[in-house]
């Protein structure tokens, strides 16, 4: 799901302690490597329980840990370790969408009423393109769950809930602006509404596309769709949110928790090697035809930065990285690809809510990108 309330607490001295820096995994002796695990050992001493980090390039692959996988032990993170992705899943959602407009089964121009009549009110003016691009104006159901650091988040850590519930909390409100295509505002609901489209048009649910479609064929070993299932499966550090008590305000594990409140918009687990791997064959032109693909890299609005579930970020070198990050709320990720596949990263954490880790993130995108 997308980015919400980084800077929420302060942390006591005992975490900053536990959350101290890791050697990177085999790294070698370059400026490069150590400004990456530099970099990583600041997202930790700030920012984070604990982080992990590929880069693939000309030099080959390296990985890099910082921090711990639990608090209150000595546990480091494993390069190889499993993470929510959060709102990452959106990309996936979106080649499976545009795989299916490639077969001819579904429209960019279709309506949200012509597949799902009466879910959305001015559905016959509202497109897949617009659900994929951020267009639409269907209000965020986010904004209408309880949030950290609230009490009421945590009652619904193992609640089932379905797309159409979400859709009907979202759209019981206005929209966020008219008409669809005019703006970009972010929604989770429209890709809430884009995993019931892909299984009224395939009979089968977003989530067996995806595994049939991706994950069985790039061989994603470590990458996911968990539905309703509160665990995550394999080596993988704990998340945390902060929730306020009579004390105060203190972090609580939330590794556990159902994660079908993100859905298509946020679902899947997966390593930092599989959303490497998924990124270069995207972009290399193996999931998707050249048409969809440009589609795909098209901003939805002018001077935007988002296009068909793909979000890409320019470099001071002059590099355009794309890929898309996620936030999940105990887990935060960013994966960005140059075009020419030459250089890749893939970042994830756990975030403690001491401060923002997005500048230091951003930092070590553009050096893996660009050095």
């Amino acid at each position: 799901m997308k980015r919400v309330h980084r800077v929420l607490v302060t942390v006591t001295t005992a975490l900053t302690l536990l959350a101290a820096p890791t050697a990177a995994l085999a790294a070698p002796e370059r400026a490069q490597r150590a400004g990456l695990q530099e970099g990583l050992d600041d997202l930790t001493a700030t920012s984070a329980v604990g982080a992990l980090m590929e880069v693939r390039d000309e030099d080959g692959v390296w990985r890099g840990t910082s921090g711990v996988a639990e608090l209150g032990t000595t546990r480091k993170v494993s390069a190889h370790d499993r993470f929510r992705m959060g709102s990452i899943t959106k990309t996936f959602v979106a080649t499976v969408a545009l795989q299916l407009v490639a077969d001819g089964r579904l429209k960019l121009d279709d309506t949200v009423e012509t597949w799902l009549p009466g879910a959305v009110p001015g559905g016959h003016r509202t497109t897949v393109r617009h659900l994929l691009n951020h267009t639409s104006g269907v209000p965020d159901y986010r904004r209408t769950l309880p949030m950290p650091p609230t009490q009421e988040f945590l009652a619904d850590r193992l609640r089932t809930w379905t797309a159409a519930e979400l859709t009907r909390r979202a759209v019981a409100g206005p929209p966020t602006f008219e008409p669809p295509g005019s703006e970009y505002a972010y929604s989770n609901t429209g890709y809430a509404l884009l995993g019931q489209i892909v299984e009224k048009v395939t009979g089968r649910s977003y989530g067996e596309e995806i595994e049939r479609r991706i994950i069985r064929p790039l061989g994603l070993r470590g990458t996911s769709l968990p539905g309703t299932s509160p665990r995550i499966q394999g080596p993988h550090p704990h998340g945390y949110v902060p929730v306020r008590q009579d004390s105060g305000t203190r972090l609580v594990d939330f590794t556990e928790m159902n994660p079908s409140v993100m859905g298509a918009s946020g679902e899947m687990i997966s390593t930092t090697r599989d959303l490497d791997r998924f990124m270069a064959a995207l972009l290399g032109g193996r999931l998707l035809p050249d048409r969809l693909l440009d589609a795909m890299k098209t901003p939805g609005v002018e001077n935007g930065t988002y296009g068909l579930g793909l979000r890409w970020r320019d470099t001071s070198c002059g590099v355009r990285g794309y890929g898309n990050d996620g936030d999940a709320l105990a887990y935060q990720s960013w994966s960005f690809t140059t075009e020419d596949r030459r250089r890749q990263v893939t970042i994830a954490l756990t975030p403690d809510f001491r401060g923002d880790p997005d500048d230091t993130v951003d930092a070590l995108v553009d050096k893996a990108l660009c050095d």
